[in-house]
């Protein structure tokens, strides 16, 4: 690698980079995003490398392990350049076909492609699928087009561009006018203007400042961060790069979950590459401005998601937060004015700054601009990474980008923000999707989680789920969060088992106000969200559970019993052998019954029974059918 000592000379070394590139030549991109190397990505790989040796054609195809594209559902992806023919849930086996018809014969292999259910129609292209066609794609889009351990290929697609134009055209103070007319909002939670936070480290006469990056994605289903980690690290490292120049600070932190390994060594291989091509240390690009960035590998503490605790987890002591009166960035990392945004606001920097502040407005809405990446999963056909522009309403997310709900279901609720995210029923599904508009919803927009419900999904146990999970996770350094998280999760437990009492919603809703307006910091204050959002549309399914001892979801344990039904019972044993509780009285040719006595409603019965006969039911709130007496059971006819 070679040093580059001015602006001049990275664009010269660019367009080298491109001379040498021919925009036709063969190129299969493999995504090995954490998705796709647990569905044999890697394997996908090899094999491709192993075919193309073998039909003697390494000199003229090349292969690339990309970032994660986002659909995730239908992995391992390949797209192949130049046609950019999108094949999906690629396997070894299928590799010597693509190679043979699509690489040498430029044919293409139709049982790979998207198929549209409802139309039978096929898509070959990526930006012809629906659940592309409907994003709009800013800051992920290059995951799939450069190899993510690269620096060349990020350079390709203009990479550092941004920081070329800040250092050789622009001063700090044009940098930071430039993000607050973007009106980026942090992209990790509470959304505060970008700009604003920038704005008070840099006005500080404090001389030495730090920029940081919270990559410590926690929410269950959430991935957008260590996507983007993976996929595409110089695009956050440009951004924190740019992020220090304008405020004055020259040394940086990229705080990741210890348990993202990929984030963590191709975020660790950009700095080094970074380095080497003089993009990183002293004197970057000619410019005189030194800065430097260290990884810190977080221990999986949630409550380290929320900055302050972050910063004093940095620090080298416990993760725990701090006293909200005196703001970060001012006065943060070792109580130095800090400015800490999550990787996606960091992603969006160079696209501002190369783009502009006027093109970026122009996406979203009034209080939300830009695109914002959520990860859509739960009970939704397609799951994955989608990149949508603020506005879009989430019919839109769940039904045209998402495919919808699979099995016929019906849809319940989305539950956005993550586990402090509150959830949204049918009739919300108009919502359009913006941090002050989900704010009044009773949600929030958080990191970008988004999981959605179906007609099986009780509610309440939805609320105690959450609960439990940030009773576990609060550091206990406040006493609203630690005890009041805790009496929360034993009566909402005491709800979902049938102990439920006249008074439990009421209290429930003391303890969440009280969490709200005497927590430390925003765990313990946004920690009620599920609980009130639930309680707020969701009601009726709280006075079942506590009147009727009944849950409408039948999905709570302790609420449900299982029968069978004489009528549908074939006899066909599967139940009987598959109960591991020995609780099914039965043999051939007799219709099955239930030991009430012995049945621990684990509901194997229920999963094993053929759909076919349906003869397990299970309900709530009601009596089992009595069992059919012993003389009457010797009828039934083998089906």
């Amino acid at each position: 690698m070679m040093r580059l000592n001015s602006p001049e000379e990275l664009e010269k070394f660019r367009q080298e980079i491109l001379s040498k590139r021919d925009p036709n030549k063969p190129c299969i991109s493999i995504c090995a995003g954490a998705g796709c190397i647990a569905s044999g990505a890697s394997e996908v790989i090899a094999a491709f490398k192993s075919e193309i040796e073998k039909h003697t054609l390494k000199a003229d195809v090349d292969i690339k392990g990309t970032g994660c594209p986002g659909f995730c559902e239908r992995g391992p992806v390949v797209v192949i350049y130049p046609e950019e023919i999108c094949y999906l849930q690629v396997t070894p086996n299928d590799v010597p076909e693509i190679v043979s018809q699509t690489i040498k014969e430029k044919k293409v292999v139709d049982r790979l492609l998207y198929v549209d259910e409802s139309t039978g129609e096929k898509a070959i292209h990526e930006y012809d699928i629906p659940f592309y066609k409907n994003q709009e794609r800013n800051v992920i889009c290059n995951n799939i087009k450069i190899d993510s351990k690269s620096i060349d290929d990020y350079l390709a697609i203009g990479g550092y561009s941004a920081l070329n134009k800040v250092l050789s055209r622009m001063t700090g103070e044009e940098v930071l006018e430039e993000v607050k007319k973007s009106g980026l909002r942090g992209r990790g939670g509470a959304g505060f203007p970008t700009g604003k936070k920038w704005e008070g480290s840099r006005n500080d006469p404090e001389k030495i400042k730090y920029v940081i990056v919270n990559a410590d994605e926690g929410d269950p289903g959430a991935f957008m961060d260590r996507a983007l980690l993976e996929g595409n690290p110089h695009s956050i490292l440009e951004g924190l790069i740019i992020g220090g120049y304008a405020i004055g600070s020259h040394e940086g932190y990229i705080y990741v979950r210890q348990e993202y390994p990929l984030a963590v060594v191709n975020i660790n291989l950009a700095i080094r590459q970074a380095e080497e091509y003089g993009l990183l240390g002293k004197n970057i690009l000619g410019s005189g401005f030194d800065f430097i960035v260290k990884v810190h590998q977080g221990a999986g503490a949630f409550v380290c998601g929320e900055s302050t605790a972050l910063m004093t987890a940095l620090e080298g002591r416990v993760g725990e937060p701090r006293p909200k009166y005196v703001r970060s960035n001012i006065k943060g990392l070792w109580n130095k004015p800090t400015v800490l945004n999550n990787v996606e606001t960091w992603a969006n920097i160079p696209i501002i700054i190369n783009k502009g502040a006027d093109w970026f407005t122009q996406i979203g809405t009034d209080g939300s601009k830009g695109t914002k990446i959520f990860s859509l999963v739960g009970k939704i056909t397609n799951t994955g990474l989608v990149e949508i522009p603020m506005g879009i309403t989430l019919k839109d997310i769940i039904y045209k980008i998402g495919g919808g709900i699979p099995g016929g279901k019906k849809f319940k609720a989305v539950q956005t923000g993550g586990p402090s995210g509150g959830c949204i029923p049918e009739d919300g599904l108009d919502l359009e999707v913006g941090f002050d508009e989900l704010t009044k919803a009773g949600s929030m927009m958080g990191s970008g989680g988004m999981i959605v419900m179906d007609e099986d999904t009780c509610m309440v146990d939805v609320a105690r789920y959450f609960i439990n999970f940030l009773t576990d996770e609060s550091c206990g350094k406040c006493l609203p969060c630690r005890e009041g998280l805790r009496q929360m999760d034993k009566i909402l437990t005491n709800i979902t088992e049938g102990k439920g009492k006249e008074g439990d919603i009421e209290l429930l809703e003391v303890l969440s106000e009280t969490a709200i307006e005497a927590s430390l910091c925003a765990l313990g204050k946004s920690a009620p969200n599920p609980l009130l959002s639930t309680l707020r549309y969701f009601r009726n399914e709280y006075k079942a559970h506590i009147v009727e001892k009944k849950c409408t979801a039948l999905s709570c344990k302790e609420l449900i019993s299982y029968y069978i039904d004489p009528d549908k019972c074939t006899a066909c044993m599967i139940c009987l052998k598959n109960c591991p509780d020995e609780a099914i009285d039965g043999g051939k040719k007799k219709i099955h019954i239930i030991d009430q006595d012995k049945c621990t409603n684990c509901g194997t019965c229920f999963e094993v029974c053929p759909p076919k006969f349906g003869a397990v039911k299970k309900i709530s709130g009601e009596p089992v059918p009595s069992p059919v007496p012993e003389e009457e059971r010797m009828i039934v006819k083998i089906g």
